[in-house]
């Protein structure tokens, strides 16, 4: 046995107890009826880049609650094929939708990408949705006694309907969507991937949203706000935890169908890695994970981005 099996021999055998309720895809399938009732309302408006390599438009459309959600779609000029892979790109915690020379390794490659601002964060789409509870100093914590109304609820459908968005251009292959993400990121597209068979695979990197009650008890990363929370409310505790189990992608693992490749990084004290394992455990298809023993929160780095390079040329081949 080598160092790494060594160190990391338990991860793969880590599988704690689910806390998905009985009404789990019960709400997920009512969730996702409500979300194909809201109109896209697509606008595309070509964006003066300078590069005639590649072409770039400012979208928005219609998010679960018809919150305006923009992105960015870029495509490559120089290929020469009717139809383009997409890559699906939902960033991190309070990030945004970058800007468009942030993707061009992914253009390198023949791909297409779309890049949303996942809403009230920090890019342009705010936030249509009311919330009858929960902290308003971090966007975890709103709607958090209401599975109903819970912020994540329609971030999700969000990014779903992402997917939508690609699957309205005509340029783009429908069997070659592919969904990328860190951290915040990672969680969005194990959530996307369990809840819409339309990805062929996911590329996630050190991913949230896994095992969330161990986060909230460690108080680790974005979660620290709902540990935060329930000091002032603790009497909130079960309802809390009741409203977090629906976004927990362990109770989501066993609906993804695409291919998955992974990386954690063993001293990442935001996302645990042991904590992805939750869900990484319970994926029943082709998969793999990349596990950098000595690091944090910002993962293999260039090394994995060649690594995934690779994994996507030879995915893109098939």
């Amino acid at each position: 046995m080598n160092y790494l099996e060594g160190r990391t021999q338990e991860l793969f055998n880590y599988l704690p107890p689910l806390t998905k309720k009985d009404d789990f895809d019960e709400f997920w399938e009512k969730t996702l009826e409500e979300t194909r009732s809201v109109p896209l309302n697509v606008e595309m408006e070509l964006y003066d880049y300078p590069s005639p390599y590649v072409q770039v438009y400012s979208v928005t459309y219609n998010g679960f609650d018809e919150t305006r959600i923009h992105g960015w779609f870029i495509k490559p000029t120089f290929v020469k094929q009717d139809k383009l892979p997409c890559i699906i790109q939902y960033h991190g915690f309070k990030g945004n939708r970058g800007l468009p020379q942030s993707f061009m390794h992914w253009i390198t490659m023949g791909t297409a990408v779309f890049s949303i601002d996942i809403r009230d964060q920090t890019g342009w789409t705010g936030n249509a949705a009311k919330y009858s509870c929960g902290s308003t100093q971090s966007a975890v914590c709103k709607g958090i006694l209401n599975k109903e109304e819970y912020y994540f609820r329609a971030v999700y459908m969000d990014c779903v309907k992402a997917i939508d968005f690609v699957c309205t251009q005509e340029e783009i292959d429908q069997e070659k969507i592919i969904i990328h993400g860190g951290s915040q990121g990672g969680a969005l597209g194990m959530a996307v991937c369990a809840l819409d068979d339309r990805p062929s695979l996911a590329m996630v990197d050190v991913p949230s949203n896994s095992n969330i009650t161990k986060r909230v008890e460690q108080g680790a990363g974005s979660f620290s706000a709902v540990t935060d929370y329930l000091k002032i409310f603790p009497q909130n505790t079960d309802q809390v935890l009741d409203t977090l189990s629906y976004f927990d992608t362990m109770n989501m693992a066993d609906r993804i169908k695409c291919k998955v490749f992974a990386s954690v990084g063993l001293k990442d004290l935001i996302c645990p890695a042991q904590l992805y394992f939750a869900t990484y455990n319970r994926i029943p298809g082709e998969k793999e994970i990349h596990i950098y023993p000595f690091n944090g929160h910002e993962g293999g780095q260039s090394l994995h981005m060649e690594r995934k390079l690779r994994f996507l040329a030879n995915h893109l081949k098939q």
